[in-house]
């Protein structure tokens, strides 16, 4: 739906097909997926452990001498499966989706909007004409009142066609679009070339017509597709492997540009980066240069040198900022991926501690976690791209404020306490403090 609500004007009035856009959202759908493993993970690890819970399963495996923690241990194999799954996903499908889906969309924006045209307001669709009628029949063909501006000639409104009726359809090959005009009139407005050298007396034209047919090429209506090539270097549509190249160009042109910059601004200070004490000296007694021809040309020079050094600087900035994208996207597949195996240390221990079943309490406490995990994650990963904390920091976030979260509800599950019952921390805790003071 957010995909959906953000391009929907580049999707509507366009005529496009139902399997365009089918293709699209199932390109688009492929970057949820990371996304939906761990929240399904962790909804389906609580109604699991909750079910068996309920039904006292789980103190059936403790009385037969196996323990919690040994009865999860089974489930982390396929959790790991399922995390190495992801990340396949993420690293080798994800970017050929993303590649599809941003050639598919770039595609679809170029089309042009399909023809409908409604009663009583100007269309504008074909390039060159402005066209307004009063009335369309139910047939969708026969039209009433039609008034067309001509401006194809690129210099204003210098010819209108005004027809009591027509009607519009397209051709055998569907490749024009034909009006075709009843009892009208069409008004020109000689150029003032024209005027000139001819018809200095005319300078509007006023033609009646019984019948006149207009043709209006539709070429430009169709989609046309756009080769892959042109995004296959965008950081979404790239592996982690081909990120790292990447990054690893982007740091070199970084270099490359820096020491062409440093060599430019030592040619044309003919120094070596530093200015001698004695030019220092000279450059400090600005009466003596204001009385020479040599101030203007040291202004300009100034003025260049800063000129050069702003470029370089965006230009770095530039690519620093390319260089934090596709670190994000790097760490986003490893980040993901690994969530899958914290979600499900979460809901498993969970499960077994509120002992509730089904899509009730599973549901509710679910999507509170995984709203706690988005909200982290989203933050972290803005922070990274302001600027704000390290990839490695901002990516893995969310992972580190909840991976300690599921280890206590292992803890705590394994011990058969109750989620909100601190009684037994709170009495070693007391206890130890109490033993210390006594020494």
């Amino acid at each position: 739906m957010q995909f959906l609500w953000k391009y929907i004007d580049d999707l509507v009035g366009k005529g496009l097909e139902w399997y365009d856009i089918a293709q699209l959202l199932f390109y688009a759908s492929a970057r949820l997926v990371p996304l939906a493993l761990p929240i399904s993970i962790l909804l389906s690890s609580i109604m699991t452990f909750g079910n068996l819970a309920e039904k006292y399963e789980l103190v059936a495996m403790k009385s037969a001498g196996v323990p919690f923690l040994k009865g999860m241990s089974s489930l982390f194999f396929f959790i790991l499966i399922i995390s190495l799954s992801s990340f396949l996903f993420s690293n080798f499908y994800m970017p050929y989706a993303n590649l599809k889906a941003g050639t598919l969309l770039y595609d679809i924006r170029k089309q042009k909007p399909a023809l409908n045209i409604k009663p009583g307001m100007f269309y504008n669709g074909l390039e060159g004409f402005s066209i307004k009628i009063d009335k369309k029949n139910d047939n969708g063909v026969d039209l009433e009142g039609i008034m067309i501006y001509d401006h194809s000639n690129k210099s204003g409104n210098n010819k209108v066609i005004i027809a009591e009726s027509g009607s519009m359809y397209l051709s055998e090959n569907e490749q024009y679009f034909i009006i075709s005009l009843e009892n009208g009139h069409s008004y020109y407005e000689t150029d003032a070339s024209t005027r000139r050298n001819k018809n200095k007396k005319r300078p509007h034209q006023r033609v009646a017509f019984k019948k006149d047919v207009l043709r209006f090429d539709l070429s430009g209506f169709g989609m046309k597709r756009s080769s892959e090539d042109l995004y296959r270097n965008h950081y979404a549509m790239q592996n982690n492997r081909q990120l790292l190249i990447s990054i690893d160009s982007l740091n070199n042109k970084i270099t490359n540009k820096a020491i062409i910059t440093k060599e430019q601004l030592d040619k044309r200070l003919r120094t070596d980066s530093t200015l001698s004490k004695k030019t220092y000296t000279k450059l400090k007694e600005l009466s003596i240069l204001r009385k020479s021809k040599q101030y203007t040309s040291a202004i300009n020079s100034a003025r260049a040198n800063k000129a050069l050094i702003e470029n370089s600087n965006r230009d770095k900035d530039y690519r620093e900022t390319l260089i934090i994208k596709h670190l994000v996207e790097w760490h986003r597949k490893w980040s993901l991926a690994c969530a899958c195996f914290i979600m499900f240390l979460i809901g498993a221990p969970l499960g077994a501690i509120i002992r509730k079943g089904g899509f009730g309490m599973p549901v509710v406490v679910s999507i509170f976690f995984f709203i706690l995990y988005h909200v982290l994650y989203m933050t972290g990963e803005k922070m990274v791209k302001k600027g704000e904390l390290l990839a490695l920091e901002g990516m893995w976030i969310a992972n580190i404020i909840l991976f300690p979260i599921g280890i206590l509800l292992s803890y705590k599950a394994s011990k058969d306490s109750n989620l909100l019952d601190w009684s037994y921390t709170y009495d070693k805790i007391k206890n130890t403090f109490i033993r210390q003071s006594t020494f």
